[in-house]
């Protein structure tokens, strides 16, 4: 039975870059790759009480200022994905933007990152890891008052540049549902 698996499996894995031909991970080899501006934006929400919202739009948390540690948060978190996620390449960040709007209607906070290179590989995960620990950091402050909050709809929404050119996410944006 595992050989039947691991042969449909190694099917598939000829399809994804960081497996060699005998299925061992591996980091892929962009030496040859050209230095491309590359941008990709990724976005998420955490949800939670309205109550639990009210105190971070009104900057009354007895933390401090939620938001704007988050943010700092989720820029060192984009600084820092290659020491988190172990076959990603440790780029040169040129910009990073993170974007976070309390939506009362949903009573989420909305978090959006846009994260820039000039390199040989993408940047889409220090984009979604950004988005991450911004989010966590929401979470992380406020979880004394709301244990219940949830993040939800963390994913890639565009990104450019490179070999594969354009891609944009066609789906809804997240916290708008």
């Amino acid at each position: 039975m595992w050989r039947i698996i691991n042969i449909f499996c190694m099917n598939d894995m000829s399809k994804l870059t960081h497996f060699n031909k005998t299925g061992e991970a591996r980091m892929v080899d962009v030496a040859g790759k050209d230095m491309t501006h590359r941008i990709a934006v990724a976005e998420g929400v955490i949800k939670m009480q309205g109550g639990t919202l009210a105190l971070i739009m009104e900057g009354s948390h007895k933390k401090g200022d939620v938001l704007g540690i988050a943010r700092v948060a989720g820029i060192m978190a984009a600084k820092k994905t290659s020491e988190l996620i172990p076959l990603c390449h440790p780029l040169t960040i040129s910009h990073i933007e993170i974007e976070l709007e309390p939506r009362p209607d949903n009573a989420c906070v909305y978090c959006r990152a846009q994260v820039e290179t000039i390199a040989q590989t993408g940047i889409e995960m220090e984009a979604l890891n950004a988005v991450q620990v911004t989010l966590l950091t929401i979470y992380d402050m406020c979880k004394a008052v709301d244990r219940g909050m949830s993040i939800e709809f963390v994913r890639l929404l565009k990104k450019s540049g490179g070999k594969s050119g354009d891609w944009t996410n066609r789906e809804q944006a997240a916290g708008n549902g």
